[in-house]
C-alpha cells in the first residue's frame, strides 16, 4: 500500500464527525478531516524541534498532585 492510500484512508477514517462535530456540522468533512490530520501529523514530527523530547503517557502516568505540608 502506498502512503498516499494510507493518508487517503486515515483521511476517510477521521472525516467521520465526532458528537461535538456534528452538532456544529461540516460543510466539508473530508478537507477539515485532512486539515486536523496534516496538524497532528505536524505536532508528532520529531523533526520539529530536534531538543524536544517527545513523550507519550496515559492518564494512569501522571502525576499526581502535590499535598500540602500538615
Amino acid at each position: 500500500m502506498s502512503q498516499e492510500q494510507s493518508d487517503q484512508e486515515r483521511i476517510e477514517s477521521r472525516a467521520h464527525l465526532l458528537p461535538e462535530e456534528a452538532a456544529v456540522g461540516s460543510e466539508d468533512p473530508e478537507a477539515q478531516a485532512d486539515a486536523i490530520l496534516a496538524e497532528s501529523d505536524t505536532r508528532e514530527d520529531r523533526n520539529v524541534a530536534p531538543d524536544t523530547m517527545l513523550e507519550r503517557r496515559t492518564s494512569d502516568q501522571t502525576v499526581g498532585p502535590i499535598e500540602p505540608p500538615d
